[in-house]
């Protein structure tokens, strides 16, 4: 697995195993993990994270 430099949510409580991570991904990706499970990392591009964020936000995202 190639060396990221991953950062936590700031929502992450005291800096335990219960965080979301990120990190930039090749040219226009991002790759997303939580500390709990380091080893599983999912992979998307920018454009798709922003998709779903903004649609949490807005509550328009589905399982």
């Amino acid at each position: 697995m190639p060396e990221r430099d991953w950062q936590r949510s700031s929502f992450c409580a005291g800096g335990g195993n219960n965080c979301v991570e990120v990190a930039a991904s090749g040219a226009d990706g991002v790759a997303i993990r939580e500390s709990e499970s380091p080893d599983a990392v999912l992979v998307t591009s920018r454009l798709a994270l922003r998709a779903l964020v903004l649609g949490v936000k807005t509550g328009s995202a589905r399982a």
